[in-house]
Protein backbone atom coordinates (compact mmCIF):
# COMPACT_ATOMS: atom_id res chain seq x y z
CA UNK A 1 0.00 0.00 0.00
CA UNK A 2 1.37 3.35 -0.69
CA UNK A 3 0.94 6.25 1.80
CA UNK A 4 2.54 8.96 -0.19
CA UNK A 5 0.89 11.64 -1.85
CA UNK A 6 1.35 11.64 -5.76
CA UNK A 7 3.44 14.30 -7.45
CA UNK A 8 0.24 16.35 -7.97
CA UNK A 9 -0.64 16.93 -4.30
CA UNK A 10 3.06 17.19 -3.16
CA UNK A 11 2.87 20.05 -6.04
CA UNK A 12 -0.67 21.27 -4.50
CA UNK A 13 1.01 21.19 -0.80
CA UNK A 14 3.85 23.62 -1.76
CA UNK A 15 1.24 25.95 -3.75
CA UNK A 16 -0.56 26.09 -0.59
CA UNK A 17 2.71 26.97 1.49
CA UNK A 18 3.93 29.50 -0.92
CA UNK A 19 0.41 31.37 -0.81
CA UNK A 20 0.20 31.49 2.89
CA UNK A 21 4.03 32.55 3.76
CA UNK A 22 3.10 35.33 1.49
CA UNK A 23 -0.45 35.94 2.40
CA UNK A 24 -0.50 35.18 6.34
CA UNK A 25 -0.20 38.75 7.74
CA UNK A 26 2.86 39.19 9.36
CA UNK A 27 1.03 40.45 12.72
CA UNK A 28 -1.42 37.93 12.56
CA UNK A 29 -2.06 36.62 16.45
CA UNK A 30 -2.47 32.71 15.60
CA UNK A 31 -5.99 32.42 17.41
CA UNK A 32 -8.18 30.27 17.02
CA UNK A 33 -11.31 31.63 14.81
CA UNK A 34 -13.84 31.92 17.64
CA UNK A 35 -12.04 33.51 19.65
CA UNK A 36 -10.63 36.75 17.97
CA UNK A 37 -11.53 40.13 18.33
CA UNK A 38 -13.40 42.59 15.72
CA UNK A 39 -9.77 43.63 14.52
CA UNK A 40 -8.59 40.16 14.31
CA UNK A 41 -12.26 39.19 12.64
CA UNK A 42 -11.28 41.66 9.78
CA UNK A 43 -8.07 40.03 9.15
CA UNK A 44 -9.28 36.43 9.13
CA UNK A 45 -12.34 37.60 6.67
CA UNK A 46 -10.18 39.31 4.10
CA UNK A 47 -7.98 36.40 3.69
CA UNK A 48 -10.97 34.15 3.42
CA UNK A 49 -12.02 36.08 0.54
CA UNK A 50 -8.27 35.54 -0.87
CA UNK A 51 -8.88 31.50 -0.50
CA UNK A 52 -12.14 32.28 -1.81
CA UNK A 53 -10.78 33.66 -5.08
CA UNK A 54 -8.86 30.74 -5.74
CA UNK A 55 -11.55 28.46 -5.03
CA UNK A 56 -9.78 26.79 -2.16
CA UNK A 57 -12.83 27.05 0.15
CA UNK A 58 -15.01 24.33 -1.67
CA UNK A 59 -11.97 21.90 -3.16
CA UNK A 60 -13.69 19.18 -3.18
CA UNK A 61 -17.41 19.95 -3.80
CA UNK A 62 -18.79 19.51 -7.14
CA UNK A 63 -18.84 22.73 -9.65
CA UNK A 64 -22.38 23.00 -9.93
CA UNK A 65 -22.45 24.36 -6.35
CA UNK A 66 -19.45 26.28 -6.61
CA UNK A 67 -16.31 23.99 -5.86
CA UNK A 68 -13.64 22.59 -8.01
CA UNK A 69 -14.58 19.34 -8.07
CA UNK A 70 -11.05 17.78 -7.13
CA UNK A 71 -10.23 15.35 -4.42
CA UNK A 72 -11.17 14.69 -0.76
CA UNK A 73 -7.14 14.30 -0.43
CA UNK A 74 -6.35 17.81 -2.10
CA UNK A 75 -9.42 19.25 0.59
CA UNK A 76 -7.33 17.42 3.25
CA UNK A 77 -4.24 18.89 2.26
CA UNK A 78 -5.14 22.14 2.47
CA UNK A 79 -6.85 21.86 5.66
CA UNK A 80 -4.11 20.27 7.04
CA UNK A 81 -1.74 23.44 5.41
CA UNK A 82 -4.11 25.75 7.12
CA UNK A 83 -3.75 24.08 10.62
CA UNK A 84 -0.20 23.59 10.59
CA UNK A 85 0.33 27.38 9.48
CA UNK A 86 -2.40 28.58 11.97
CA UNK A 87 -3.46 30.45 8.96
CA UNK A 88 -6.29 33.06 9.68
CA UNK A 89 -10.38 31.70 9.74
CA UNK A 90 -13.15 34.27 9.12
CA UNK A 91 -15.14 31.05 9.54
CA UNK A 92 -14.75 31.09 5.30
CA UNK A 93 -12.77 27.42 5.11
CA UNK A 94 -14.65 25.84 8.58
CA UNK A 95 -18.47 25.10 9.74
CA UNK A 96 -20.13 26.30 6.32
CA UNK A 97 -17.29 23.86 4.04
CA UNK A 98 -16.60 21.40 6.51
CA UNK A 99 -20.40 20.28 7.70
CA UNK A 100 -23.23 22.63 6.87
CA UNK A 101 -22.43 22.37 3.25
CA UNK A 102 -22.17 18.67 3.18
CA UNK A 103 -25.22 17.97 5.24
CA UNK A 104 -27.36 19.77 2.57
CA UNK A 105 -25.65 18.32 -0.14
CA UNK A 106 -26.93 15.20 1.27
CA UNK A 107 -30.17 15.92 2.45
CA UNK A 108 -31.15 19.23 1.05
CA UNK A 109 -33.69 19.95 -1.68
CA UNK A 110 -32.12 20.96 -5.02
CA UNK A 111 -33.69 24.13 -4.33
CA UNK A 112 -31.66 24.61 -1.08
CA UNK A 113 -28.54 23.34 -3.19
CA UNK A 114 -28.81 25.88 -5.49
CA UNK A 115 -29.23 28.64 -2.98
CA UNK A 116 -26.89 27.81 -0.05
CA UNK A 117 -23.91 26.33 -0.93
CA UNK A 118 -22.49 29.03 -3.62
CA UNK A 119 -22.26 31.53 -1.09
CA UNK A 120 -20.44 28.98 1.30
CA UNK A 121 -18.22 27.94 -1.56
CA UNK A 122 -17.28 32.02 -2.24
CA UNK A 123 -17.06 32.56 1.45
CA UNK A 124 -19.68 35.23 1.61
CA UNK A 125 -21.77 33.49 4.30
CA UNK A 126 -20.87 32.75 7.64
CA UNK A 127 -22.50 29.42 9.39
CA UNK A 128 -22.67 28.70 12.80
CA UNK A 129 -24.49 25.01 14.56
CA UNK A 130 -27.74 25.51 17.09
CA UNK A 131 -27.64 21.71 18.33
CA UNK A 132 -27.04 21.82 22.12
CA UNK A 133 -29.29 23.22 24.64
CA UNK A 134 -29.10 23.71 28.69
CA UNK A 135 -30.27 20.03 29.28
CA UNK A 136 -28.76 18.86 26.29
CA UNK A 137 -25.77 18.82 25.28
CA UNK A 138 -24.18 15.32 24.61
CA UNK A 139 -27.53 13.82 24.22
CA UNK A 140 -28.67 15.60 21.38
CA UNK A 141 -31.62 13.47 21.10
CA UNK A 142 -33.09 14.90 24.41
CA UNK A 143 -33.26 18.55 22.80
CA UNK A 144 -36.52 20.40 23.89
CA UNK A 145 -36.85 23.29 21.11
CA UNK A 146 -40.10 23.18 19.50
CA UNK A 147 -40.65 23.97 15.63
CA UNK A 148 -44.39 23.96 15.22
CA UNK A 149 -46.06 23.63 11.49
CA UNK A 150 -48.09 27.05 10.79
CA UNK A 151 -48.95 26.75 7.00
CA UNK A 152 -45.79 27.74 5.55
CA UNK A 153 -43.70 28.48 8.29
CA UNK A 154 -42.39 26.56 11.16
CA UNK A 155 -42.60 28.64 14.94
CA UNK A 156 -39.47 27.97 16.78
CA UNK A 157 -39.14 28.53 19.88
CA UNK A 158 -36.47 27.38 22.71
CA UNK A 159 -32.33 27.75 23.52
CA UNK A 160 -29.54 27.19 22.16
CA UNK A 161 -25.85 27.39 24.10
CA UNK A 162 -22.50 27.24 23.24
CA UNK A 163 -22.78 28.79 19.72
CA UNK A 164 -19.64 29.51 18.18
CA UNK A 165 -19.44 32.77 16.01
CA UNK A 166 -23.13 32.59 16.86
CA UNK A 167 -23.00 36.77 17.32
CA UNK A 168 -21.21 36.83 13.52
CA UNK A 169 -23.27 34.74 11.55
CA UNK A 170 -25.71 35.18 8.67
CA UNK A 171 -27.20 31.53 8.99
CA UNK A 172 -27.69 28.76 11.50
CA UNK A 173 -28.71 24.72 11.27
CA UNK A 174 -30.49 24.19 13.96
CA UNK A 175 -32.67 21.22 15.01
CA UNK A 176 -35.66 21.30 17.10
CA UNK A 177 -38.27 19.21 18.23
CA UNK A 178 -41.44 18.72 15.27
CA UNK A 179 -42.94 15.78 17.63
CA UNK A 180 -43.14 15.69 20.73
CA UNK A 181 -44.95 12.25 20.85
CA UNK A 182 -42.55 10.52 19.03
CA UNK A 183 -39.56 8.49 20.75
CA UNK A 184 -37.00 11.04 21.45
CA UNK A 185 -34.85 10.10 18.25
CA UNK A 186 -37.66 10.22 16.19
CA UNK A 187 -39.40 13.28 16.39
CA UNK A 188 -36.40 16.16 16.00
CA UNK A 189 -36.22 18.03 12.47
CA UNK A 190 -33.43 20.17 10.92
CA UNK A 191 -33.61 23.87 9.69
CA UNK A 192 -31.76 26.53 8.25
CA UNK A 193 -32.23 29.73 9.80
CA UNK A 194 -31.62 33.47 9.58
CA UNK A 195 -29.36 34.89 12.26
CA UNK A 196 -31.55 38.06 11.36
CA UNK A 197 -34.98 36.48 11.48
CA UNK A 198 -37.57 38.32 14.34
CA UNK A 199 -37.45 36.66 17.34
CA UNK A 200 -33.98 35.43 17.64
CA UNK A 201 -31.65 37.14 20.34
CA UNK A 202 -28.13 36.31 20.39
CA UNK A 203 -26.24 36.84 23.88
CA UNK A 204 -22.35 36.17 24.86
CA UNK A 205 -21.82 33.13 27.40
CA UNK A 206 -18.18 33.98 28.74
CA UNK A 207 -15.86 31.07 28.91
CA UNK A 208 -12.99 30.64 30.42
CA UNK A 209 -11.09 32.04 27.42
CA UNK A 210 -12.25 35.70 28.34
CA UNK A 211 -13.08 36.38 24.61
CA UNK A 212 -16.78 35.78 24.58
CA UNK A 213 -16.17 32.75 22.42
CA UNK A 214 -19.44 31.13 22.99
CA UNK A 215 -22.98 32.35 22.81
CA UNK A 216 -26.49 31.77 23.74
CA UNK A 217 -29.00 31.83 20.86
CA UNK A 218 -32.81 32.52 22.17
CA UNK A 219 -35.67 31.51 19.65
CA UNK A 220 -38.92 32.95 20.46
CA UNK A 221 -41.90 32.07 17.87
CA UNK A 222 -38.81 32.87 15.34
CA UNK A 223 -40.65 31.82 11.68
CA UNK A 224 -38.71 29.20 9.32
CA UNK A 225 -39.90 29.03 5.95
CA UNK A 226 -41.21 25.34 5.43
CA UNK A 227 -38.69 25.29 2.86
CA UNK A 228 -36.06 25.65 4.77
CA UNK A 229 -36.81 22.54 6.50
CA UNK A 230 -33.70 19.95 5.85
CA UNK A 231 -34.72 16.70 4.50
CA UNK A 232 -37.19 14.53 5.58
CA UNK A 233 -39.32 16.24 9.26
CA UNK A 234 -38.71 14.12 12.19
CA UNK A 235 -35.69 12.22 10.47
CA UNK A 236 -33.47 15.34 11.75
CA UNK A 237 -31.57 13.19 14.68
CA UNK A 238 -30.18 10.89 12.08
CA UNK A 239 -29.16 13.75 9.91
CA UNK A 240 -27.47 15.67 12.92
CA UNK A 241 -25.04 12.54 13.17
CA UNK A 242 -24.46 12.64 9.58
CA UNK A 243 -23.57 16.69 10.52
CA UNK A 244 -21.18 15.23 13.15
CA UNK A 245 -19.48 12.76 11.50
CA UNK A 246 -18.42 15.72 9.17
CA UNK A 247 -17.77 18.22 11.52
CA UNK A 248 -15.59 15.36 13.66
CA UNK A 249 -12.88 15.28 10.19
CA UNK A 250 -10.08 17.16 12.89
CA UNK A 251 -7.24 17.10 10.58
CA UNK A 252 -6.78 21.44 10.64
CA UNK A 253 -6.34 20.43 14.74
CA UNK A 254 -4.17 17.51 14.54
CA UNK A 255 -1.54 19.23 12.26
CA UNK A 256 -2.04 22.37 14.83
CA UNK A 257 -0.43 19.85 17.43
CA UNK A 258 2.15 19.04 15.06
CA UNK A 259 3.26 22.51 14.99
CA UNK A 260 3.14 23.07 18.78
CA UNK A 261 5.53 20.16 19.08
CA UNK A 262 7.67 21.20 16.17
CA UNK A 263 7.94 24.73 18.18
CA UNK A 264 8.38 23.51 21.05
CA UNK A 265 11.28 21.30 20.05
CA UNK A 266 13.05 24.47 18.23
CA UNK A 267 12.28 26.38 21.58
CA UNK A 268 13.87 23.73 23.54
CA UNK A 269 16.85 23.14 21.17
CA UNK A 270 17.59 27.39 21.44
CA UNK A 271 17.39 27.44 25.14
CA UNK A 272 19.35 24.50 25.57
CA UNK A 273 16.73 22.47 27.47
CA UNK A 274 17.26 19.41 24.92
CA UNK A 275 20.01 18.20 26.54
CA UNK A 276 17.31 17.16 29.47
CA UNK A 277 16.39 13.30 28.54
CA UNK A 278 12.99 13.24 29.68
CA UNK A 279 11.68 16.09 27.63
CA UNK A 280 13.23 14.85 24.61
CA UNK A 281 10.91 12.04 25.41
CA UNK A 282 8.15 14.01 26.00
CA UNK A 283 8.60 15.73 22.98
CA UNK A 284 8.82 12.36 20.78
CA UNK A 285 6.17 10.88 22.26
CA UNK A 286 4.01 14.17 21.68
CA UNK A 287 4.95 13.95 18.05
CA UNK A 288 4.44 10.32 17.44
CA UNK A 289 0.97 11.67 19.07
CA UNK A 290 0.24 14.27 16.44
CA UNK A 291 1.51 11.98 13.79
CA UNK A 292 -1.16 9.26 14.36
CA UNK A 293 -4.07 11.70 14.37
CA UNK A 294 -2.99 13.25 11.45
CA UNK A 295 -3.13 9.33 9.99
CA UNK A 296 -6.69 8.72 11.69
CA UNK A 297 -7.82 12.03 9.66
CA UNK A 298 -6.16 11.13 6.45
CA UNK A 299 -8.16 7.73 6.89
CA UNK A 300 -11.86 9.96 7.11
CA UNK A 301 -10.68 11.92 4.01
CA UNK A 302 -9.93 8.50 2.11
CA UNK A 303 -13.63 7.70 2.98
CA UNK A 304 -14.81 10.56 1.70
CA UNK A 305 -13.06 10.16 -1.49
CA UNK A 306 -14.33 6.63 -1.89
CA UNK A 307 -18.07 8.19 -1.64
CA UNK A 308 -18.58 6.89 1.97
CA UNK A 309 -19.89 9.09 5.88
CA UNK A 310 -17.40 8.10 7.92
CA UNK A 311 -18.95 7.24 10.98
CA UNK A 312 -17.03 5.36 14.05
CA UNK A 313 -13.67 6.14 12.15
CA UNK A 314 -14.58 9.64 13.04
CA UNK A 315 -15.13 9.44 16.46
CA UNK A 316 -11.91 7.53 16.62
CA UNK A 317 -10.19 10.59 14.81
CA UNK A 318 -11.69 13.16 16.93
CA UNK A 319 -10.75 11.44 20.42
CA UNK A 320 -7.47 10.76 19.94
CA UNK A 321 -7.15 14.39 17.97
CA UNK A 322 -8.25 16.58 20.91
CA UNK A 323 -6.55 14.46 23.83
CA UNK A 324 -3.61 15.43 21.75
CA UNK A 325 -4.22 18.87 21.44
CA UNK A 326 -4.80 19.09 25.35
CA UNK A 327 -1.56 16.99 26.03
CA UNK A 328 0.54 19.30 23.32
CA UNK A 329 -0.81 22.29 25.04
CA UNK A 330 -0.33 20.87 29.27
CA UNK A 331 3.49 20.35 27.56
CA UNK A 332 3.87 23.33 26.32
CA UNK A 333 3.22 25.04 29.38
CA UNK A 334 5.72 22.69 31.43
CA UNK A 335 8.14 23.69 28.72
CA UNK A 336 7.93 27.27 28.85
CA UNK A 337 7.56 27.65 32.59
CA UNK A 338 6.11 30.91 33.80
CA UNK A 339 6.12 32.62 30.67
CA UNK A 340 3.69 29.89 29.47
CA UNK A 341 1.47 32.52 31.47
CA UNK A 342 1.35 35.21 29.41
CA UNK A 343 -1.62 36.31 27.33
CA UNK A 344 -1.32 37.02 23.52
CA UNK A 345 0.46 40.47 22.87
CA UNK A 346 2.74 40.32 25.52
CA UNK A 347 6.17 41.17 24.77
CA UNK A 348 7.90 39.29 26.96
CA UNK A 349 6.01 36.02 26.17
CA UNK A 350 8.64 33.93 24.15
CA UNK A 351 5.93 32.84 21.43
CA UNK A 352 3.67 35.57 21.64
CA UNK A 353 1.23 34.53 24.05
CA UNK A 354 -0.19 31.59 21.53
CA UNK A 355 0.60 29.19 24.34
CA UNK A 356 -1.48 30.24 26.94
CA UNK A 357 -4.75 31.19 24.52
CA UNK A 358 -4.46 27.33 23.55
CA UNK A 359 -4.04 26.19 26.78
CA UNK A 360 -7.72 28.37 27.73
CA UNK A 361 -8.71 27.33 24.48
CA UNK A 362 -8.23 23.27 25.35
CA UNK A 363 -10.24 22.90 28.09
CA UNK A 364 -13.68 22.28 26.12
CA UNK A 365 -12.27 20.21 22.83
CA UNK A 366 -12.93 17.36 24.47
CA UNK A 367 -16.44 18.40 25.01
CA UNK A 368 -17.61 20.56 22.06
CA UNK A 369 -18.62 18.33 18.82
CA UNK A 370 -19.49 15.32 21.21
CA UNK A 371 -17.77 14.39 24.32
CA UNK A 372 -15.10 12.17 24.67
CA UNK A 373 -17.35 9.85 26.25
CA UNK A 374 -20.33 9.67 23.74
CA UNK A 375 -17.15 8.82 21.17
CA UNK A 376 -16.26 6.31 23.24
CA UNK A 377 -19.99 4.86 23.37
CA UNK A 378 -20.12 5.55 19.20
CA UNK A 379 -16.64 3.55 18.52
CA UNK A 380 -17.93 0.41 21.32
CA UNK A 381 -21.32 0.13 20.00
CA UNK A 382 -20.63 1.45 15.60
CA UNK A 383 -17.44 0.57 15.75
CA UNK A 384 -16.73 -3.05 17.84
CA UNK A 385 -20.70 -3.73 17.92
CA UNK A 386 -20.67 -3.59 21.39
CA UNK A 387 -24.26 -3.78 23.10
CA UNK A 388 -25.72 -0.54 24.98
CA UNK A 389 -24.30 -0.72 28.59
Amino acid sequence: MDFGFTPEQQAFRQEIRDFLAKEIPPDWCGRHFTWINEEEWRQARAFDRKLAARGWLTLAWPKEYGGQGRSHIEQLIFLEEMGYHHAPNGGGWSHGPVFVGPTIMHYGSLEQKRRFLPPISRGEEIWCQGFSEPDAGSDLASLQTRAVRDGDEYVLSGEKHFVGQGHRSEWCIVAARTDPHAPKHRGLSMFLLHMRTPGVTVNPMHTLPRYGAQWQILLDNARVPASHLVGEENRGFYQMMSTMDFERNRIDHAAETARVIDDLAAYAGTRGLSANAVLRHKLAEMAVEARVAILLNYRIAWQLNAGKIPNYEASIAKLVTERARQRAAALGMEVLGLHSQLAIGDSRSPDGGKLSDLYLAMVSVTIVGGTSEIQRNVIAQRGLGLPRG
